[in-house]
């Protein structure tokens, strides 16, 4: 397995966007419905935008009716971190990639089957590679979960 590091404060800064920037470094939200992935049908898996962490499979990717995409468990649990935050001044539970710390989303309790959850993620901290990219990518350890959407 790769090691996940983050980058500096300096090259995170000329590496992403504002938007992926103020996502990922000072916990921003984007707009939904007009970001990148909320409505993204392709096979493929989803990676920190930071430290390329894996993070989430398309395989569990659904329409949550957010404008934000939406996921119902993490493709890697040991690349995530929750807790909670109160910043709207009511707990919710905050998701965090493990080795970059960034800030990703949060999860819901009112998921669909089968873990009810509701990983409601930020398309600005994430980068998506498609199953067609996995293995030049070096994520190829992920392809055997799409075998059947090939």
């Amino acid at each position: 397995m790769a090691t996940f590091t983050k980058p500096s404060d300096a090259e995170l800064r000329k590496r992403l966007s504002p938007l992926q920037y103020e996502v990922t470094q000072h916990e921003g939200t984007e707009r939904p419905y007009s970001n990148e992935y909320w409505n993204n049908k392709q096979a493929g898996i989803y990676v920190d935008v930071v430290s390329g962490e894996p993070l989430f499979s398309s395989l569990d990717k659904y329409d949550s009716g957010t404008g934000w995409p939406s996921f119902t468990k993490p493709l890697a649990p040991e690349n995530i971190n929750t807790h909670t935050d109160f910043k709207l001044f009511m707990p919710r539970t905050e998701v965090r990639s493990k080795h970059a710390d960034s800030h990703l989303g949060h999860v819901f309790d009112d998921g669909p089957a089968p873990t009810g959850l509701r990983y409601c993620m930020n398309s600005a901290a994430m980068r998506f590679i498609p199953i067609e990219q996995l293995e030049e990518e070096g994520y190829g350890q992920y392809l055997s979960l799409f075998k059947e959407e090939k």
